[in-house]
């Protein structure tokens, strides 16, 4: 008798063999897909932090940008425009700090002209200690106002270093500015074909992650705003409030310390040292009332700021807990600079999702637990 059955053996071994085939394919698609994404990440580690900061000024920007373009019309001028103003943003207060330091060092060189000739006069209010007066008077005296051992502690500074350290400054200023100009171009960029990039990017999050990786997309991105409403205007907002405290009571270049109040400020606790700083600077001017006013307000304007208005706009915009923000701030500026005040609560709020849905999803059902809030 013969086996019918035996010819459709062969048609098996076909078809396990194609699926085998096109398993090994995809599986080679997949390696050599991640080798060219590793190779080309590699390849562009020097710019990376470039077109990482050209996103982040695309998202921050991108609502106001569309409702221009709602407005006047969609042309190359618009995102010109608007990458030109983020320029003037950055460049200008750059520029005057930048003139104030050149003042400051020259006023600094003939300050310490002075003090070799001279010394360094007692302040008015050393004699009026409460405590250790006497022993502090008579040490500013020995010390301070002699301008030989004066003199003698200002040559044995190392010029030399101070030159390489100077160096050193100027080929960061050009690396800083190379990165700033390819950050423009990014967001130039961005601007100008952010419809086909948003899509593009929806398209691919949905083929790799499902309808899952839009949600991630999107939490990311309600971070980087919360982000800068959070740290980047209530900073402008805390030095805004401390350069009219510092003009008030008369401290030394209250425009740059209120610049630089600004930018501590944007980084949650920074802002501390600033404020008692300039404090610092007012007491040695025999200026104790406008310390004390300076401090006073300075704890009060940082308190209300590090632990209500932060708080809200950030962890409000991505229903994230604070602690988690101030983590991913905290974490991000340590490891990644200036640049982790954004990644760093945008990667802690795509964790915070990716938690959240892993434990109100129910495996049998596939589900959100509606009834559950995290």
């Amino acid at each position: 008798m013969t086996d019918l059955s035996s010819p459709s053996a062969p048609d098996t071994i076909t078809i396990e063999a194609l699926d085998s085939t096109g398993t090994i394919q995809r599986r080679a698609r997949g390696f050599l897909a991640l080798f060219f994404v590793a190779i080309g990440l590699y390849t562009l580690k020097g710019f990376l932090p470039a077109l990482l900061w050209g996103c982040v000024f695309a998202i921050s920007i991108w609502p106001l940008y569309r409702r221009a373009e709602l407005r006047f019309g969609r042309s190359d001028w618009l995102p010109m425009i608007f990458t030109l103003a983020v320029a003037l943003i950055f460049l200008v207060p750059v520029s005057l700090v930048g003139v104030k330091v050149a003042d400051e060092a020259r006023s600094a060189l003939e300050w310490i002209d002075d003090v070799r000739n001279n010394g360094i006069p007692m302040p008015e209010w050393v004699p009026r200690l409460p405590f250790m007066a006497t022993q502090a008077t008579n040490w500013w005296q020995n010390h301070m106002t002699s301008p030989q051992r004066l003199s003698h502690l200002l040559h044995s500074v190392d010029v030399g270093h101070g030159m390489q350290m100077t160096r050193q400054v100027g080929t960061q200023l050009a690396r800083r500015g190379t990165l700033f100009a390819f950050s423009l171009l990014t967001l130039f960029f961005l601007l100008k074909d952010g419809d086909s990039v948003i899509r593009k990017c929806l398209l691919g999050s949905q083929r790799l992650f499902g309808e899952q990786g839009e949600s991630l997309a999107k939490q990311m991105i309600s971070s980087v705003h919360g982000t800068l409403a959070g740290l980047v205007l209530v900073g402008l907002g805390e030095g805004a409030i401390m350069g009219i405290v510092y003009m008030a009571t008369g401290a030394p270049q209250p425009l740059l310390f209120a610049m630089v109040t600004a930018v501590a400020a944007m980084i949650p606790f920074l802002a501390w040292p600033t404020v008692g700083l300039v404090a610092l600077l007012l007491l040695a001017k025999s200026s104790m009332i406008g310390a004390i006013v300076v401090a006073a307000i300075g704890s009060v304007v940082i308190f209300i700021a590090d632990h209500f208005i932060r708080p809200a706009l950030i962890g409000g915009s991505t229903k994230m807990p604070f602690l988690w923000v101030l983590l991913g701030i905290l974490g991000g500026a340590e490891t990644w600079g200036l640049l982790g005040l954004f990644l760093g609560p945008a990667i802690m709020s795509a964790l915070h999702l990716l938690w959240t849905i892993w434990t109100e999803t129910n495996p049998r059902k596939g589900i959100y637990a509606k009834d559950t809030e995290f």
